[in-house]
């Protein structure tokens, strides 16, 4: 029982003020020192957004045949995607042909064909680090955009508490805000609620598929990307 006690308040005790009041002279932790915000821009916001659009534009092209229906009630954003009309036209003429022609592609292979990488979650290498994130395939080039962090967002105001009890999994931003990237238990249950709340109709406002074992997003794997140590680093940084 009290072995039980002692790993919960190791996995909490980053969390509680009076504890790192007491520790955060005497004990410096592995943490990226930032003297402003203006200067945590490890990649730039314009990068980002480029990488993320062009990996969702493929993912959204790949699944057309199921989005095509969702696009029919929005024709003012469908014809701006010039290229997801073309593609529609092409499978139409496909699919009259012989529907079960069109190949279409898992998410992580989609992932390697636009970015040239592929990664998934699988057992760290450290030691009692449980799940990590590995390249299985491809090669990533420096300041390149390998994963995202999905979870519940927490602004300042907002109560964690409860959530936060055992959770290894709250990412802390510069400014305060707080994600919560746990896929199990009462975060799970809150995430979900969150998503069923701010559906509108038949639009999902949200993506939950990283919550199961096989998420559509490729790179809502964030969560999982162990931190360095001072026996060991990374060669990938969180930065939100």
């Amino acid at each position: 029982m009290l072995r039980g006690l002692r790993r919960r308040w190791d996995s909490y005790k980053y969390r509680f003020v009076p504890w790192l009041a007491l520790n955060l002279r005497r004990k410096r932790r592995t943490l990226r020192y930032v003297p402003e915000s203006s200067q945590d821009k490890i990649i730039s916001d314009e990068d980002v957004f480029e990488t993320l659009l062009k990996i969702f534009k493929a993912l959204f092209i790949n699944d057309f045949s199921r989005q095509a229906h969702i696009l029919a009630f929005l024709p003012e954003i469908k014809d701006k995607y010039l290229e997801l009309l073309t593609v529609e036209q092409k499978l139409s003429k496909v699919h009259s042909c012989n529907p079960l022609s069109q190949h279409v592609f898992s998410p992580e292979e989609v992932l390697f064909n636009t970015l040239g990488f592929m990664v998934s979650r699988d057992r760290s290498s450290l030691v009692s680090a449980g799940t990590g994130v590995f390249v299985t395939k491809g090669f990533v080039r420096k300041g390149t955009v390998v994963s995202m962090y999905p979870g519940t967002v927490y602004r300042k105001h907002e109560p964690i508490f409860f959530q936060s009890l055992g959770n290894p999994f709250i990412f802390r931003c510069i400014d305060g805000v707080l994600i919560d990237g746990n896929d199990k238990g009462l975060s799970r249950s809150v995430y979900r609620s969150c998503c069923r709340r701010d559906q509108l109709g038949p639009f999902q406002m949200s993506d939950e598929s990283w919550l199961t074992a096989a998420p559509q997003n490729p790179l809502a794997v964030g969560q999982y990307v162990n931190n360095c140590s001072h026996a060991s680093c990374v060669a990938l940084c969180l930065s939100l």
